[in-house]
């Protein structure tokens, strides 16, 4: 059994995956629009103006899959109460993904030696995602 989160983005999914993929080294495993849909759906279902956006996109960043689309719903929704957290083998690894992320983001708390971690750091991305970056003691 795994956990995989899904990330719904109002409108800026496509932005958040290349976002991701130069940030982190992500691997685009899928990418859908609601256009390329091979079942339409109910009309009224997916608002006018979605047929460019992404309707399911799967990213693979090291073992570990994280799904995301833009959110068709008529209630943005807003990222909270979570953290995605990546563990890396080193110093310089930390180093080069946390200041990627941090790239119009904002930084909770600076990449530092810990009790647990010789670097470990917290920051909020340019989408509103919150990250944790530890390096694997």
């Amino acid at each position: 059994m795994e956990i995989q989160p899904y990330l719904f983005f109002d409108g800026r999914c496509e932005e958040a995956v290349e976002f991701y993929r130069r940030a982190l080294g992500a691997h685009v495993d899928m990418l859908m629009r609601y256009r390329e849909n091979p079942e339409p759906p109910p009309p009224g279902m997916i608002p006018p103006g979605m047929d460019d956006r992404i309707m399911h996109a799967s990213l693979r960043i090291g073992d570990a899959v994280i799904m995301a689309s833009d959110d068709c719903s008529p209630h943005p929704r807003a990222f909270g109460g979570f953290s995605l957290s990546i563990s890396v083998p080193d110093a310089s690894t930390a180093d080069r993904m946390f200041a990627a992320l941090a790239d119009g983001g904002e930084v909770q708390m600076p990449l530092d030696r810990t009790f647990w971690s010789p670097r470990f750091g917290m920051l909020t991305d340019r989408f509103g995602v919150a990250w944790m970056i530890n390096v694997s003691p």
